[in-house]
């Protein structure tokens, strides 16, 4: 998948920023100050995204590219290696599920920001 996409399809989600905290080679996505992916530039190229416990162990034994979150909390994120074997479509349901589940762990009041109709 292309990273430019990934990116491209990341800002356009409400409050979402790029930074680089860390280096220049993991850029991170957050939706209002909260991580829900980190990319790895350096190959193999791969994305960290938060992940629902049951959800996160299925996926990995479906799919190969899919690992535990490295340098993250392993119940909760994975890793996901961008080497093609999965669909376009699949990663960015992947990215959604992640940036929703930061989404829900946000305080009322931030939450309603995002979807001011949803109770």
């Amino acid at each position: 998948m292309d990273l430019e996409l990934i990116r491209e399809y990341c800002l356009r989600k409400k409050f979402v920023t790029e930074e680089l905290p860390f280096d220049e080679d993991s850029p991170v996505y957050k939706v209002l100050g909260k991580i829900f992916m980190i990319v790895n530039l350096i190959p193999p190229v791969s994305i960290n995204l938060k992940c629902d416990p049951e959800t996160g162990v299925e996926l990995r034994e479906k799919y190969d590219c899919v690992k535990p979150g490295y340098h993250m909390n392993k119940i909760h994120w994975n890793t996901i290696e961008l080497d093609g074997s999965v669909s376009d479509r699949l990663i960015l349901e992947w990215i959604d599920h992640s940036y929703k589940l930061v989404v829900e762990g946000l305080k009322k009041s931030d939450r309603e920001k995002i979807f001011p109709f949803k109770k």
